[in-house]
């Protein structure tokens, strides 16, 4: 039988949540790292047995820890990451008059053809690519040097690049999001970047139509359509079916179009779930009811999600990587809130049920679907 694996991420540990394929009874294994942040926990959709987590600390600073056995034990790996193929520890002296301060991994993102292959997005804002499993970093550095890099600003989160999509088709073919940058494309590996942010329009910037300056929160696409994204921005629900050349609102009927998370159903790729919040400065759900909206048109039409949810008194949060689908044939979605609740749907959004209520703040959730 099926069985569902979901990899949480919190301020104060990681946790692995495992299920059947009915998906009522969970067990959760956890803390592992308690006391530091997990920023992201993701594994590889080519080894199940394969997970990376992002590690950090005030005190310690980063690590990233590997598991080869589907969260038993953990391993630390890739100690030092390498800008330009000088080794570099927390301060990056690239030439440059000012040093970046790196002050940690935000996403991980395992390709799907080889387990140690892992992309890794960092603030301040640079991209990094293992090919032997996390035991050695190297930066593309084409991004950091694209043109418009000077003029990179950080979002209220700090300058991060915490968006990472990897197309299944075209092992070439790289996006990313950097928070308040925007939307980034590369063609040939990671080597060469173009902007991707033609049809943003962001009224907080100078230029509300400009080529970068926009503040992307996330981005999702289904492995069947590669050429169609969806995007959370800060204001705004978007999309593109050409590859990010050229973007379209799909607000719709939204209560509002402000939140972190976006994601798409496994069998259908137009379905979306967002989590609205209220606002960019009240970061908790309208009218205190925890809804996520579903559209099954790929947007502008919208259904609140609400059965299971609390819809009183709720002030919790969903981060950009706190959303994630499983792959069984009843499609199941999950989310992390600000307030250490885990909640699973097994029917598409239709149900919800806590699976975890107590945890710490939760940062990021995976989805594991062994088979």
């Amino acid at each position: 039988m099926s069985r569902v694996r979901v990899l949480v991420g919190t301020r104060k540990g990681a946790f692995v949540l495992e299920s059947d394929g009915k998906r009522e009874q969970w067990r959760i294994d956890g803390p592992h790292f308690g006391g530091w942040e997990v920023y992201h926990v993701n594994g590889s959709p080519a080894d199940p047995s394969r997970i990376y987590a992002s590690q950090s600390s005030g005190w310690f600073g980063q690590m990233i820890q590997r598991s080869n056995d589907g969260g038993k034990s953990w391993e630390p790996v890739g100690n030092q990451f390498e800008y330009d193929g000088v080794p570099g520890t927390h301060q990056w002296y690239d030439g440059t008059p000012h040093p970046w301060e790196f002050k940690r991994v935000w996403h991980l993102e395992p390709a799907g053809f080889d387990p140690d292959v892992v992309y890794a997005g960092v603030e301040d804002a640079a991209l990094f690519r293992t090919g032997d499993g996390g035991q050695s970093w190297t930066e593309l550095s084409g991004l950091r040097k694209h043109g418009s890099g000077p003029h990179w600003q950080p979002g209220a989160g700090g300058m991060c690049l915490h968006t990472i999509v990897l197309d299944p088709t075209n092992r070439e073919r790289i996006y990313v999001a950097i928070s308040a940058a925007g939307a980034f494309r590369s063609d040939d590996g990671g080597v060469s970047w173009k902007a991707i942010n033609q049809g943003l329009r962001s009224e907080y910037i100078p230029d509300a139509t400009a080529e970068v300056g926009h503040c992307v929160h996330r981005i999702a696409m289904h492995p069947s359509r590669p050429n169609t994204l969806f995007m959370q921005k800060h204001w705004d629900v978007m999309r593109t079916d050409n590859a990010g050349d050229l973007w379209h609102e799909v607000s719709g009927d939204l209560p509002t179009d402000f939140g972190f998370p976006i994601q798409v159903h496994a069998h259908e790729p137009e379905t979306i779930y967002v989590v609205p919040i209220k606002s960019d400065s009240l970061h908790y759900p309208p009218d205190g009811k925890l809804r996520v909206y579903r559209s099954r048109t790929g947007g502008n039409q919208w259904e609140a999600l609400t059965n299971g949810l609390p819809q009183s008194d709720c002030y919790v949060n969903v981060l950009r990587d706190a959303m994630a689908a499983d792959s069984l044939d009843s499609c199941g979605i999950y989310f992390g809130t600000t307030g250490g609740q885990v909640y699973a749907s097994s029917d598409a959004g239709d149900n919800w049920t806590a699976i975890a209520r107590d945890l710490p703040p939760v940062l990021s959730v995976e989805v594991q679907t062994l088979r």
